[in-house]
């Protein structure tokens, strides 16, 4: 269970079927079922082979070190052989259950992280770009399996994770800089020991977030007054990077993280609400 981050994973999952929700014309709760279950094994498949990739740097790290791996519970092969049997039966799932074009999103998602995003975070703080782009494809996931096509409403409902994971990211990082600096990891709180740039960088994006919120009505996943509703939960989200530029302390980072934990499941009832009035 450790190995599999189902706490972690679980807003994932959650996002894959508000993907599918927005995308499909009538509900099909069997492949609702599939689409859930199989993106739910993937995502615990990429969560375990990140933890044997990073075993010795986790060890490293406060926050990770009582994982199963760095404590000698579980053996590299056995998390290895763990990571793969869910990893494929999810793909299975969501292939035979859904549509091939799901499953080829999802090991998208799954290649992504554990093979290229985990191995960069070592050498340049640019991964937290490489990062965004699998937690971001979740939702992608579900419109795929609903619709079997990707389109702009697709491109968006990725365009809004994307935006979200970098001042979510960010304000976690400078809250464990520390921690990630023993470890090695080039993230850029680290590097940048003022925080300047990354409060600057996490409030560009939180300003993003807001004008894709707006968009989801121009491409009609959800009626103008409920994206606007969107758009002002994500100017709060703005106005909470904007104190953490102002004053990088702990105190601000953690407002931003723990708001950032807030805003996108406020964004996705908002659209989900939305769509359902269209």
């Amino acid at each position: 269970m450790a190995l599999a981050k189902p706490r972690l994973n679980a807003l994932a999952v959650a996002t894959v079927g508000i993907g599918y929700y927005l995308g499909a014309g009538a509900l099909d709760l069997g492949v609702l079922l599939s689409v859930l279950i199989g993106s739910g094994l993937v995502a615990a498949g990429g969560a375990a082979f990140n933890q044997v990739a990073e075993r010795d740097l986790d060890a490293l790290m406060i926050r990770t070190r009582s994982r199963p791996l760095p404590l000698g519970g579980i053996s590299p092969a056995a998390g290895q052989l763990f990571a793969a049997v869910l990893s494929i039966a999810g793909l299975a799932v969501l292939a035979l259950g859904a549509n091939p074009l799901s499953s080829v999103v999802a090991l998208t998602t799954l290649v992504s992280y554990a093979w290229i995003y985990t191995p960069l975070k070592r050498r340049t703080s640019l991964a937290v770009l490489v990062g965004a782009v699998p937690g971001a494809l979740p939702p992608v996931i579900g419109w795929t399996a609903a619709t079997g096509t990707l389109t702009v409403e697709a491109w968006l409902l990725f365009g809004i994770v994307f935006a979200w994971q970098l001042p979510h990211f960010h304000s976690l990082a400078w809250l464990h800089r520390d921690d990630y600096a023993r470890a090695g990891f080039k993230v850029l709180a680290v590097a940048d020991s003022s925080g300047r740039r990354t409060a600057l960088e996490s409030l560009s994006w939180a300003l993003l977030l807001v004008v894709l919120s707006t968009l989801a009505a121009a491409v009609g996943l959800t009626p103008l007054r409920f994206a606007i509703a969107a758009a002002a939960f994500s100017g709060v989200f703005v106005l909470f990077a904007m104190r953490f530029a102002s004053d990088r302390s702990r105190a601000r980072a953690r407002t931003l993280f723990l708001g950032s934990l807030v805003v996108l499941p406020l964004i996705w009832i908002t659209l989900v609400a939305g769509h359902a009035t269209l």
